[in-house]
């Protein structure tokens, strides 16, 4: 920590403090005196001190960095921080948990949230995605609920193994995502040695306005180290914070986190040819169909100087693109791109954007919105307009091009059906790329977590997992004493019945 020695003590106004341990009494044992404006300081603002914790993503690291170009890929966008091999972008990178609030263990069961802000001449641009490249949902209508069964029951303020299960076998679409996190990968030894994927698909286009879809994937340079729950529930009694203390303890050491970003890049008639919905965040694009391709290499080599100001204000915005980049009809993005910043304007206010790590310091002359005013406006310029259109020299809209991306339909809830679609990338995960040793750990992780969750949906659950791959599923059932004969029974039934027959 610098050396404060020669500097004197004051109120945040600059007024001298004489005393900061002891308060001003009315004689040497009498009442405290409302005078004392030191202590009412000091008071007030501890207890202001602590803004709301993120809903999700509460406890994380951050550190910057900077990422740099390695392969020529302006034939797929015309974004300037990608226009040129070897030139430099800052970065300032986040690692997190994701359901877990902020005193949880870093060593939780629990997808790990893996963000990238790139500080570009053109604005900030945001890739916020997670250490693994799907997710549980595919519509934002039931992000509420599924973070609601990953926090404490309103109840009893307890966490409960039934409400995530129930969820989940009432969701069949996330069994993949499931199934990701029960395995190895489930628990990363700390935040280096994991990989990181922009989950969602994306929009790439280029100077003619030809555009193509894309998916982000971040690949660690210090190799891939998880923890077996035996591990995990070990540290996490020893040393909860123990991905964070690494991560800021490798940058001490000038061990710098590195990471590789990859590409996935097809055309809009390459992604027709999928047998399944190409933009659905639960679904990979395999590697045989679209190749990853190295574009560049991000490296962190500078910890905060003050973690509240520039870890835990930090706030990521889906919806911040810049030119060259932008979303896809993925529905889970779409919401995303309302929802992240609705989020931090009541986290951190209307004027977050001016809170140094998450200003667009990569420009010039920085940001010139005609959004003014409300809490902590530090940076607005005076004697310019806040309206357009106006004829007093004030800041106009700059024509872009930007490539006609066909939408067409009827304005509608449409539902989307469970297919066996479903289950095939579940199965082979477990079935082609586990070990047996993974596949056993797999098991157990699973059986370990239904023990406690009533029989009903216990049952539920193991059906599901039957959907994804029998075997797994009568092992499951062998592991957690339910009735396999029940489950094949059950596994005949349509997915709508199966949830009547499982209801209380």
């Amino acid at each position: 920590m610098a050396d404060q020695s020669k500097k004197h003590l004051t109120t945040v106004f600059g007024s001298p403090i004489t005393n900061d341990n002891i308060s001003q009494t009315a004689g040497e044992g009498g009442p405290i005196l409302l005078q004392d404006v030191v202590l009412l300081e000091k008071l007030a603002h501890f207890g202001r001190e602590r803004i709301p914790e993120r809903v999700v993503h509460a406890k994380g690291a951050g550190a910057f960095g900077v990422f740099k170009v390695t392969a020529d890929v302006t034939k797929w966008t015309c974004a300037d921080f990608l226009s040129k091999v070897g030139k430099e972008t800052e970065v300032f990178m986040r690692f997190s948990t994701v359901g877990g609030e902020r005193g949880f263990a870093d060593a939780d069961r629990d997808p790990r949230g893996f963000a990238c802000k790139f500080y570009t001449a053109e604005g900030n641009y945001d890739l916020v995605g997670n250490n693994t490249p799907i997710f549980f949902i595919r519509d934002p209508m039931k992000f509420p609920d599924f973070i609601h069964t990953q926090k404490r029951r309103p109840d009893n303020n307890l966490h409960d193994n039934n409400i995530k299960w129930d969820f989940w076998s009432l969701t069949p679409e996330s069994l993949h995502q499931v199934a990701i996190l029960f395995s190895d990968r489930g628990v990363p030894a700390n935040f280096r040695t994991m990989h990181g994927f922009g989950s969602h698909t994306y929009l790439w286009y280029n100077e003619k306005n030809e555009y193509f879809w894309v998916k982000y994937h971040w690949r660690t340079k210090q190799g891939i180290a998880n923890l077996t729950r035996q591990e995990a529930t070990k540290i996490s009694g020893e040393d909860p914070d123990h991905a964070t203390r690494d991560f800021y303890t490798a940058i001490a050491d000038k061990e710098y986190p590195s990471w590789d970003l990859q590409m996935q890049i097809l055309t809009p008639d390459e992604v027709k040819k999928f047998a399944f919905d190409p933009f659905d965040v639960t679904k990979v694009w395999y590697h045989a169909d679209a190749p990853l391709m190295t574009i560049g290499t991000v490296t962190l080599d500078k910890a905060p100087k003050n973690y509240f100001q520039e870890v835990e204000q930090s706030a990521f915005n889906p919806s911040s693109f810049v030119p060259g980049i932008g979303p896809s009809p993925d529905k889970l993005l779409q919401g995303r791109l309302f929802s992240y910043h609705d989020t931090h304007l009541h986290r951190l206010g209307a004027n977050y954007h001016q809170i140094p790590v998450n200003s667009p310091r990569g420009m010039k002359e920085g940001a010139s919105p005609n959004e003014r005013d409300s809490y902590l406006a530090d940076s607005f310029p005076l004697g310019v307009p806040n309206y357009w259109p106006n004829s007093f020299g004030g800041p106009g809209p700059k024509p872009l091009h930007y490539p006609e991306v066909p939408v067409s339909g009827a304005a509608h809830r449409y539902p989307v059906e469970v297919t066996p679609v479903d289950f095939v990338q579940a199965d082979a995960l477990y079935s082609r790329v586990m070990t047996q040793p993974e596949k056993d750990r797999f098991l157990d992780n699973v059986a370990d977590s239904l023990h406690s969750v009533i029989d009903r949906i216990k049952l539920r659950s193991i059906v599901l997992f039957y959907k994804m791959n029998p075997e797994a599923a009568k092992i499951l059932a062998e592991a957690t004493k339910s009735d396999y004969g029940q489950v094949e029974k059950l596994a005949m039934l349509t997915y709508d019945e199966l949830v009547k027959a499982t209801e209380m």
